[in-house]
């Protein structure tokens, strides 16, 4: 089988991704940094239910899960070039999937450099080692947050993502900027992945699915930005698993219906492709968390508040290109993804 190197997997998305491959018989490498961003012991145990012991972990040594021997891990830093550049020459991946970076668009606000150092610098290092040790694909995350001030629902490819809202945002569109110049110069397969809010157990404590539910337990008040004039293309992790999983088995390269003269920005005449993944289908906030009361069995005290800087009122993902590339199929209700996070976070927290 191949070899996969997925990077982010103390993290929500790559945790995920690397259990499903795995259990597939992919040979996998999880690689993390174990930040503090959130909290570190959600990281740690997402890694301990993969067979990733905490005491074993040391930067820049290769462990093996006590579960799964074709499951390895390493905690390493994307910026550190030369070990990275070592981990390639060593392991000779198939394929690369980049989910490391520093998340949150709100974080971004106050702390800029971290997303320079991780998302720029850090990327850069990726490209640069899929470019000396060739891999078939290299699978990236981008961000439904790139879309910025446009308000063409449902946002397409195709269509322009030039202005950003947010530094997160920013540097996820150079992310797809400096994949297209590889694949352009040095013929680096490269697939972007444009998230739109991807929820489901073990999420993210930032997110508002673990915020909403926490507090509500809690007997706090939840924050509700914009008054509750907001939708989202709420997207649960299965789905978003099983859309990786597919570009994994089977990677997806074309120019097919580039044209110069009319060009379209989610594809090229270089082995370049960007896609949405998402549900699309968008979900007012006001139903999400009525839903979440519903599953929770009490109500929310809500707080209204202003649009936050960095957020955007809506976001509708276009998912024609996967649907027709992949036959990528999301079809998780909302109400069923929120039940199952519900129960992982009782169940979890003993609450």
């Amino acid at each position: 089988m191949k070899k996969v190197l997925i990077t982010g997997t103390a993290g929500f998305i790559g945790f995920h991704l690397a259990r499903r491959l795995v259990e597939m018989g992919f040979f996998v490498t999880g690689l993390d940094i174990i930040n503090d961003y959130y909290d570190v012991e959600l990281k740690y145990d997402r890694l301990e239910l993969s067979g990733i012991l905490r005491d074993s972990i040391a930067y820049n040594q290769v462990i093996t899960s006590i579960k799964n021997d074709n499951y390895q891990f390493i905690q390493l830093k994307l910026e550190d070039r030369e070990a990275l550049f070592e981990l390639f020459a060593n392991r000779k991946f198939d394929v690369v999937v980049n989910l490391a970076a520093q998340a949150g668009v709100r974080y971004s606000l106050t702390h800029p450099q971290v997303y320079i150092d991780s998302n720029i610098t850090g990327f850069l290092n990726i490209l640069e080692a899929c470019r000396h040790h060739p891999v078939e694909s290299l699978i990236y995350a981008s961000s439904s947050s790139v879309y910025g001030l446009n308000k063409n629902m449902p946002f397409s490819t195709s269509s322009s993502a030039d202005h950003p809202v947010s530094l997160y945002a920013a540097s996820k569109k150079a992310n797809e900027m400096m994949a297209h110049t590889y694949s352009h110069l040095f013929g680096v397969p490269t697939i972007g992945l444009r998230f739109f809010t991807v929820y489901g157990p073990w999420g993210r404590p930032d997110m508002a699915l673990f915020l909403f539910t926490k507090a509500i337990l809690a007997g706090e008040p939840i924050q509700v930005f914009n008054h509750g004039k907001m939708e989202r293309d709420f997207t649960y992790v299965d789905d978003i698993i099983g859309g990786i999983e597919r570009m994994v088995s089977k990677p997806h390269i074309t120019g097919e219906g580039w044209d110069p003269e009319k060009p379209d920005p989610s594809i090229s005449s270089a082995p370049y492709r960007i896609h949405n993944i998402g549900n699309s289908s968008p979900v007012k906030l006001t139903s999400f968390i009525k839903a979440i009361e519903k599953a929770l069995g009490k109500k929310a005290e809500w707080q209204m508040k202003a649009l936050q800087p960095g957020d955007v009122e809506r976001t509708w993902a276009d998912v024609s290109s996967l649907k027709k590339n992949y036959s990528y199929n999301p079809d998780t209700p909302v109400e069923t993804g929120i039940k199952r996070f519900i129960d992982w976070y009782r169940e979890y927290y003993k609450i």
